[in-house]
């Protein structure tokens, strides 16, 4: 029963992940483009796209944080400090990208001030996540139940990799996205941008993908070993598939399947990171059996997240459907 419930519990956690990077990546992205286009209206289409939406999708990260910290408290205990740093750049970066958010739309003579303070903001915020990510992949120094690295730690060759590889990727989930809300000119430079993107995340995929397998023994022998190549072998198998539609429809006319691929891009890669982590919550240190709260516990909190999570996910499900479609600025934020 205990094994059984910490399990779902993990799933609950990483799909709150996977969900917050699916849906808050395309917005970090547009911020990340946002240097790259001098008008006001083009700015103002692209904030448009993603008024009705974006403070919504922020719910998915609380809800990963909240649940690590109430089911898994030992891991919490562990990650927070080694990562104490990117963690509150983050923060800081989600809060200034929000007020820049909505003070952009009231003002006039200040605000392209804001506009930067909303790229800056999500910058941050994004390098912030890929420092974080990198660091946990690459491996937490954990003496007994406690974090035992340095404070720097979180700074390395390869979460540096990690942050410019969710750069590249962010800004191909915001330019596909504007592909399929926009038309005309400022789609047309979305298509440009997107591919452009989608070059440079795919190989900045391939080098962490080669790269990931050598940092740990345990991550070597899931990827290479016989029989786990088995079941690993259809993950890069996918990636293929969804960077051929990926260029394809970009170079094409098509503009629902660039975002559909793009967003396949990071779930394939999320799954490789479940393969190359379980049954850690620390890799290689504390298991998720190891790092779960007592049964009682968890099930009285599975009980509220099972009433939760349908609503978090009926109501964005109907967000997003009320606000298909193209970018109406008729009826745009104020």
């Amino acid at each position: 029963m205990f094994s059984i419930i910490a399990f779902i519990w993990a799933g609950v956690i990483a799909l709150a992940v996977l969900i917050y990077v699916m849906l808050d990546g395309f917005d970090l992205g547009i911020a990340l483009l946002f240097p790259f286009f001098r008008t006001q209206h083009d700015r103002d289409v692209m904030m448009t796209s993603v008024a009705p939406v974006w403070d919504g999708n922020e719910t998915w990260l609380v809800m990963g944080g909240g649940g690590l910290l109430a089911v898994f408290p030992l891991a919490y205990s562990i990650i927070l400090p080694a990562l104490y740093a990117p963690i509150i750049a983050m923060l800081l970066g989600l809060v200034f990208r929000g007020v820049a958010f909505e003070f952009r739309w009231r003002t006039v003579r200040g605000k392209f001030l804001w506009d930067y303070a909303f790229a800056i903001g999500s910058f941050v915020a994004t390098v912030a996540q890929g420092l974080a990510l990198g660091t946990l992949v690459q491996g937490i120094k954990v003496t007994g139940r406690a974090y035992s690295g340095g404070w720097w730690d979180w700074l390395t060759p390869f979460s540096l990799l990690t942050a410019l590889a969710l750069l590249s990727g962010y800004a191909l989930l915001g330019s596909t996205w504007l592909v399929m809300k926009t038309e005309g000119p400022l789609q047309t430079r979305m298509r440009r941008f997107a591919l452009r993107s989608a070059f440079a995340t795919l190989a900045l995929i391939g080098v962490v993908s080669i790269w990931t397998p050598f940092l740990n023994p345990l991550f070597l022998q899931r990827w290479f070993a016989f029989p786990a190549i088995i079941y690993t072998l259809p993950v890069p198998i996918l990636v293929a598939a969804c960077a051929y539609w990926l260029i394809k429809s970009l170079i094409g006319t098509r503009e629902v399947v660039p975002f559909l691929a793009a967003q396949g891009l990071f779930i394939l890669s999320f799954v490789g990171l479940g393969i190359s982590f379980y049954p850690y919550m620390v890799p290689t240190s504390v298991t998720i059996w190891d790092a779960a709260t007592p049964t009682n516990s968890m099930v009285f909190l599975l009980a509220g997240a099972a009433v939760l999570v349908p609503l978090v996910l009926a109501y964005t499900a109907y967000s997003y459907w009320v606000f298909r479609g193209k970018v109406d600025m008729s009826a745009g934020y104020h």
